[in-house]
């Protein structure tokens, strides 16, 4: 029997500081107090997920939101390492995490009995793998579309704020968007064919045209639709980053959307 409770209050307590950080004061660069912080938020949620997750495959929705966390964390912190544009994602990253993991502490049950460890195969293994980097790119995707939204509604009303000031410009949003839905695009793609695989090996059928899949699709469809709108015609804006909220909301609806509906509608 493990409590659970404990373990998601301390996960959402390793949060905090780096939340906090970017509006305790200005920096200009991820510096070590930064990656100090950041360490502990991501240290938090990981911790969870392996103690929750080792041996076995939850499928409730605090596991799913824990895992997200700390992979979105752990993404972000690769990320801000390849273009330092990303450091001012924080602003608008963390405190949804922190949202995320409240969302996660709440729904937690006290106590979890595991039972014994079972073995995951390899397909089942990499499938969770790529679904869950996805998720990450994609949230990553979101907060930067969000950022550049919020920052072009500043310059039109001709409005800066101090919160403002601590975001990436719209240009380095926009930048961080593009590659973040490519990067997103060629793992959700992965994840796709990984599950075909799956499913063809242990019964033969191609598609399982669940909730989850057709929204794992349609999403996959859209995000190649901004893509090639991208391409064609600079897609840029308010308008790009309305479009790419609309993909991130349907990946939530087929990965935590589809877990809370059968953990808490159906149950």
């Amino acid at each position: 029997m493990m409590n659970t409770m404990v373990l998601s209050l301390s996960a959402l307590i390793s949060l905090l500081p780096a939340t906090v950080l970017p509006f305790a004061r200005s920096a200009v660069k991820a510096d070590l107090v930064f990656w100090l912080l950041l360490g502990a938020a991501i240290a938090g949620p990981t911790g969870y997920s392996l103690a929750v997750l080792a041996g076995h495959w939850e499928s409730n929705l605090p596991a799913a939101l824990w895992l997200a966390v700390a992979v979105s964390l752990a993404l972000y912190a690769l990320v801000v390492l390849l273009a330092r544009e990303a450091f001012r994602l924080a602003p608008l990253l963390l405190p949804y995490a922190l949202v995320l993991g409240a969302l996660g502490t709440a729904l937690a049950p006290l106590n979890v009995d595991l039972g014994p460890a079972t073995d995951v195969d390899a397909w089942l293994a990499v499938h969770i793998a790529v679904s869950v980097a996805t998720y990450g790119l994609c949230t990553l995707a979101a907060v930067a579309a969000a950022a550049a939204f919020i920052q072009e509604t500043a310059l039109k009303r001709r409005s800066p704020s101090g919160f403002t000031r601590m975001l990436p410009s719209v240009s380095d949003a926009e930048w961080l968007v593009l590659r973040l839905l490519i990067a997103a695009e060629v793992v959700l793609g992965l994840g796709i064919v990984t599950g075909i695989s799956k499913l063809y090996v242990s019964s033969g059928a191609i598609l399982n045209l669940d909730h989850k899949t057709l929204l794992s699709l349609l999403a996959f469809l859209f995000i190649a639709l901004l893509l090639f709108l991208h391409h064609r015609s600079g897609l840029r804006g308010r308008r790009a980053a309305r479009l790419v909220l609309i993909a991130y909301l349907l990946l939530s609806l087929a990965y935590p959307g589809v877990k809370f509906v059968t953990d808490y509608l159906l149950a």
